[in-house]
């Protein structure tokens, strides 16, 4: 469906820069709104079980809000083709997304009413937002607003006949769905009990457990706090979600303090920055890189103070010293817990797969069929490991069958998915990668030169670099920021 140039009764644009909901991209009480939405997502139990089975929200927190933050941006710009490639992709993923939750009901990722209420919850988040941090929206701009979420349900559904059309109606609908619906589900408790106490570090952060730990500790309580005691009171009480005392204090507080952002100038916070600087790895080639690394190494010197002034323990171990550039592996249940582990459920199966082509698509901007042909070549690649390792047939690999199986994965599968990789890599088809389609390729995960004297990089030295690392689990290679980091 082409929205084009949809507008308003009053001629404002529903995308693009003049829209509403742009003005709220770089508005720092986005993350806490958009927490509170995501808990709101996971308790309604299709999307619940669709987040259990196959989000890496868990395992790779920081790289799902990057990819979710570019993906509503694309979905919000101004030109209608950028907005229709990026449903095409979303409706793509979703489709590759059903089966059974715990209590054997189905679920599918493209049924019309849960996709609507994922859209109702981000609206609804953002006006929450605006009233607590003292600054409610008037009826126009909600009514303005409304029409925007609309509008991108349209885009993703065809039509947006499954949210109402009147926002007085709309209300009714959202009490509704609380109060008969939504669920304590497992993915609501994680996101809420566990997500935050144990949030892997992000790249930028990585070779400092020690400081990431101290911090997690004082912040992650307060944000569990601080989502719980903002969630709608219906909700809280069916859930027999605890709130401690003072949460709804320190909730008001927060949004309040990050309501003040209006007074500071125009431009000042700029949120896709942000992600990005934080997903850098040091030594990636991104012009950012140096001020990064500099970065990183004070958080080492202050991690290492850190340490001299309060026990160890096991969350706030030692900081790994630097491994040997190229050579280093890791031992097996580290990259079974860090690689192919993507959902963090402690199994192997296809939806860790499917998540790292998914991922993999997704850098690439993949259309059809070459997104098909990637995910076919990771389906051969998962049938060939559950043949060789799932040995107590139960249709998934414990880390204790893949450590004790000392498994070679290079197979004739995951050949293919190297090839597939540099087909898709090699725009120009010259049968070589060049500088400039191999930084297309990782993108800010870059970090380091080609190996090959004449700047190029030949399907042999592509294969073979993917498969050392898939295989051998060697350390610093290119891929590791890209389905390793969180």
């Amino acid at each position: 469906m082409r929205t084009g140039t949809t507008t308003t009764a009053d001629e404002t644009p529903l995308f693009g820069p003049e829209s509403q909901f742009r003005a709220f991209f770089d508005d720092p009480r986005w993350a806490p709104a958009m927490i509170r939405a995501t808990v709101l997502e996971a308790a309604h139990p299709q999307i619940g079980a669709a987040l259990a089975d196959n989000s890496t929200f868990v395992a790779h927190p920081w790289r799902r809000l990057r990819n979710t933050f570019l993906s509503m941006r694309r979905m919000f710009d101004a030109d209608p083709a950028v907005r229709e490639r990026e449903a095409a992709r979303l409706n793509r993923l979703h489709a590759r997304m059903s089966g059974s939750d715990s209590r054997g009901r189905p679920y599918d990722a493209m049924d019309r009413a849960t996709r609507a209420w994922v859209v109702a919850t981000l609206f609804e988040s953002a006006v929450t937002m605006c009233r607590l941090s003292g600054q409610p929206l008037d009826q126009d701009t909600m009514e303005r607003m409304y029409a925007e979420y609309r509008a991108y349900l349209a885009a993703l559904d065809g039509d947006a006949g499954e949210l109402p059309e009147d926002l007085s109606d709309f209300w009714r609908y959202f009490d509704r769905v609380v109060e008969e619906e939504l669920e304590n589900t497992e993915a609501a408790r994680v996101i809420l009990f566990r997500l935050f106490d144990h949030l892997p570090a992000p790249a930028l952060l990585g070779g400092a457990p020690t400081l990431w730990a101290a911090g997690r500790a004082v912040v992650g309580p307060l944000l569990g706090a601080i989502t719980v005691a903002s969630l709608p009171e219906s909700y809280r009480r069916k859930a027999g979600l605890p709130e401690m005392p003072g949460a709804s204090t320190l909730m008001q507080g927060a949004y309040l303090a990050a309501g003040l952002t209006r007074f500071l100038p125009a431009g000042w916070f700029d949120a896709e920055t942000v992600i990005e600087v934080l997903s850098l790895s040091p030594g990636s080639d991104d012009p950012r890189a140096r001020t990064v690394t500099a970065l990183h190494a004070r958080m080492k010197q202050a991690s290492a103070l850190l340490r001299l002034l309060s026990p160890l323990s096991a969350e706030t171990a030692p900081d790994p010293a630097p491994a040997p550039s190229g050579e280093a592996r890791r031992p097996a249940e580290e990259f079974f817990r860090e690689v192919l582990d993507q959902t963090g459920d402690g199994h192997l199966d296809w939806p860790d797969l499917a998540a790292m082509a998914r991922e993999l698509a997704t850098r690439l901007d993949l259309d059809e069929p070459e997104e098909t042909r990637l995910y076919d070549a990771f389906a051969a690649w998962w049938r060939e490991l559950q043949a060789a390792l799932d040995t107590d047939g139960d249709g998934r690999i414990s880390v204790e069958e893949y450590t004790a199986a000392v498994p070679t994965l290079a197979g004739p599968a995951l050949i293919r998915v190297a090839e597939v990789l540099f087909d898709a890599t090699d725009k120009d088809g010259s049968g070589t990668i060049d500088a400039e389609e191999y930084r297309a390729l990782f993108r800010t995960a870059f970090h380091r030169d080609l190996t090959t004297t004449d700047g190029t990089y030949g399907r042999s030295a592509f294969v073979g670099d993917f498969l050392a690392f898939m295989s051998g689990r060697r350390t610093n290679t290119p891929y590791d920021p890209l389905l390793a980091d969180a």
